[in-house]
């Protein structure tokens, strides 16, 4: 028998002034009474540690799980020191202050260092005319990005368009970005907390004061050869209900579309599954709970594959390293 299970952890929340309450609404999180920015669904972070809230290991946290069982959790992928991916939830009530991120060598150089950070972006919901902000224009090269940095216009930089519902965006490290009002978001990301805010929209925060920005830092890190950042385009794969949609070093980002049974992992790899759409039931799950939307769940490597069965027509994202 393996020693682990499909795996689901209590999520993590982060209150920041751009949050909602979508979080509660739509995807059923326990957010409280008060409004939510993220839910952290799976992050072995210092000061953050997801924990199992089903089965045997309930209460272990993920850190404890890769230190006593990271073979059986990450299969080919051992050793690592800390699970090397994060995934989340985000409520967009208001405008996200424009970011950039460091590579991995870059974010090796900060106090305290850190893991880059490349990411990507699934469109649970948008409202209309909302905005997403995604590298920068063509033509705008450090010169340009300066002086609008100056004159308090950095918007006149940025590329932008508007998302629908299910689109994925693929940001690499060095990629300045935006996420604009009235989105709800599933975000897949290195394990980093490293973010360089650039602009606030020159707003104030609830203290009354600017929050701080870090203009010189992220200066250093931005790709001026990057320039427009669109939505990705989905790849078929050799299995006609499953979609490639990122496939980068750091993971791959696969879709899967079914009405029928189907089966994932057994390949000697972590899988992270979230549902975008429908329901599942999933065999050898301790917890014997349909799977929902903003539902997820961690499937071990040395786990055999599991047996998803839809209620309806599904579609879920399976998460992995390459």
């Amino acid at each position: 028998m393996p020693i682990l299970y499909p795996l689901r952890f209590e999520p993590i929340f982060r209150r920041y002034l751009w949050g909602g309450r979508k979080l509660a609404t739509v995807l059923n999180k326990p957010i409280g009474p008060e409004s939510c920015a993220e839910s952290w669904e799976i992050v072995d972070r210092p000061n953050d540690q997801s924990r199992v809230s089903i089965g045997p290991l309930a209460g272990k946290t993920l850190g404890e799980i890769v230190r006593d069982h990271g073979e059986a959790l990450l299969g080919r992928h051992h050793p690592q020191t800390q699970f090397p991916l994060l995934l989340k939830f985000l409520d967009c009530e208001k405008t996200l202050s424009v970011q950039v991120h460091p590579s991995d060598e870059q974010a090796a150089r900060l106090t305290p260092p850190d893991h880059g950070k490349t990411e990507a972006w699934i469109v649970v919901s948008a409202e209309s005319d909302t905005l997403i902000y995604a590298g920068l224009k063509r033509g705008f090269d450090r010169g340009a990005l300066e002086r609008e940095l100056n004159r308090g216009t950095c918007d006149l930089c940025l590329h932008r368009f508007e998302p629908s519902r299910g689109d994925c965006i693929f940001l690499q490290a060095g990629t300045v970005h935006a996420l604009g009002a009235g989105l709800l978001m599933l975000e897949i990301q290195q394990n980093s907390d490293a973010t360089l805010r650039i602009f606030d929209w020159n707003r104030l925060g609830p203290d009354g004061k600017s929050r701080p920005l870090h203009i010189a830092q992220a200066l250093e890190v931005i790709d001026f050869s990057r320039g427009p950042v669109s939505r990705q385009t989905p790849q078929p794969t050799d299995r006609p209900h499953i979609t490639r949609l990122v496939e980068c070093d750091k993971f791959v980002l696969d879709r899967w579309e079914f009405m029928e049974p189907v089966r994932i992992g057994g390949d000697n790899r972590f899988h992270i599954i979230a549902v975008l759409h429908g329901a599942a039931d999933i065999l050898c799950d301790p917890e014997q709970q349909t799977l929902t939307l903003g539902d997820t769940i961690l499937l071990p490597a040395d786990h055999p594959r599991c047996f998803f069965i839809p209620d309806g027509p599904s579609t879920l994202v399976d998460i992995y390293l390459p």
